[in-house]
C-alpha cells in the first residue's frame, strides 16, 4: 500500500474514531496522527487475534477499530 493511501485511510480513521467516541476530535493533524497509530494498533491487534483484513476497506476497518482503542485510552490519560 503506496504511503498515500496509508495517510488518507489514516485520515478518514481517525476522523470515524472522532464521531465514534462523540467527541469534538483534536483537530485534522491529530486525526491524522491518531488514525495512523489506530491503524497500526488495529493491524498488530487483529493479526494477534488471527483476523486478517483484505483491501481499502479492511484496511479502514482496521485502523477505525484501533483509533477507537486508542481515543478511549487517551481519554482515560486525560482525565486523570
Amino acid at each position: 500500500m503506496s504511503i498515500v493511501w496509508f495517510i488518507i485511510i489514516g485520515a478518514v480513521a481517525g476522523w470515524l474514531a472522532g464521531q465514534i467516541m462523540k467527541g469534538k476530535g483534536f483537530g485534522f493533524l491529530w486525526n491524522l496522527i491518531v488514525g495512523i497509530a489506530g491503524g497500526i494498533l488495529g493491524g498488530w491487534l487483529f493479526g494477534e487475534l488471527g483476523i486478517e483484513f483484505y483491501g481499502v476497506i479492511g484496511s479502514l476497518v482496521a485502523a477505525v477499530v484501533g483509533a477507537v482503542i486508542l481515543l478511549f485510552i487517551i481519554r482515560l490519560i486525560k482525565k486523570k
